[in-house]
């Protein structure tokens, strides 16, 4: 891969049916940026299109992992190599097409004036589409909560529709995040304002998934509970933290390998 300033990185698990319409629609955008797919061991077989795809297109990388390790630990992964291959600008993005990639122009737009770029469903402009009425109301909950007890001031907690500055990135402890999952969001958030960087939303359009299967589970959201108090009461150490991703993660690590073995995911 002949490295461009700009690389978007996406997370995948069982994604094998929109990994190849995403990518190639990205792709046909002639924005001079890469693709970086981080596969977690899919037992779909996803990692094995990727590659079929960074054969095809020069500007497409793949890296395997031999786990799932969680959606925060993949976007660490992609970010370390990001960062030590020289990229200034670094996306994010899900792989379920939830994220337009046409709005990946408005992220680098938005990028020249800023340090990280927040993709908003709740900010004038934005919207959800076809999105359960349960799932709309814990997003909204979860900002609420993530304002209440952290006092970041943000639209939208959750958004996994990204953008920074190689600087941001730079200077976090990827190594030392400590959330798996949709909570990583929140956790890097929080450092970034922290640090003083300029931090900017811009309204995007959010859609459910068509194809496959969504990744929320109750541990999920366990941990994001937990973890956000511990952004806010320290006294929260890391020993009940890698206890309750145990309790939350295990056993549901374990059921989607054997489903997706037994054909039923």
């Amino acid at each position: 891969m002949q490295p461009h300033k700009t690389i978007v990185v996406i997370p995948t698990f069982n994604e094998r049916s929109n990994i190849v319409p995403l990518v190639e629609r990205i792709v046909g955008l002639n924005l001079c940026l890469d693709i970086l797919i981080v596969d977690d061991n899919s037992p779909d077989g996803t990692g094995r299109v990727a590659d079929e795809l960074a054969a095809r297109h020069a500007e497409v990388a793949v890296l395997h992992r031999p786990w799932k390790y969680g959606l925060g630990r993949a976007y660490a992964t992609g970010f370390g190599f990001a960062l030590d291959r020289g990229y200034e600008q670094i996306l994010q993005m899900d792989a379920d097409f939830s994220h337009a990639p046409e709005a990946i122009p408005a992220f680098l737009q938005a990028l020249s004036h800023s340090d990280l770029v927040v993709g908003s469903r709740y900010l004038k402009g934005g919207e959800t589409e076809n999105w359960a009425l349960h799932r709309l109301v814990l997003s909204r909950m979860a900002t609420w909560f993530v304002r209440l007890i952290t006092g970041d001031y943000c639209t939208d907690a959750t958004s996994g529709f990204k953008g920074f500055r190689r600087q941001v990135l730079e200077s976090l402890d990827l190594k030392g995040l400590e959330s798996l999952g949709y909570v990583f969001q929140v956790e890097v958030n929080h450092q970034v304002r922290r640090k003083g960087y300029r931090v900017t939303e811009i309204p995007i359009r959010f859609a459910d998934r068509v194809r496959g299967s969504s990744k929320l589970h109750v541990g999920v959201i366990l941990e994001a509970i937990f973890l956000i108090l511990r952004l806010r009461f320290k006294g929260l150490g890391r020993f009940h933290h890698a206890n309750i991703k145990r309790w939350c993660y295990g056993s549901q690590r374990r059921q989607e390998y054997r489903r997706t073995a037994a054909g039923r995911s």
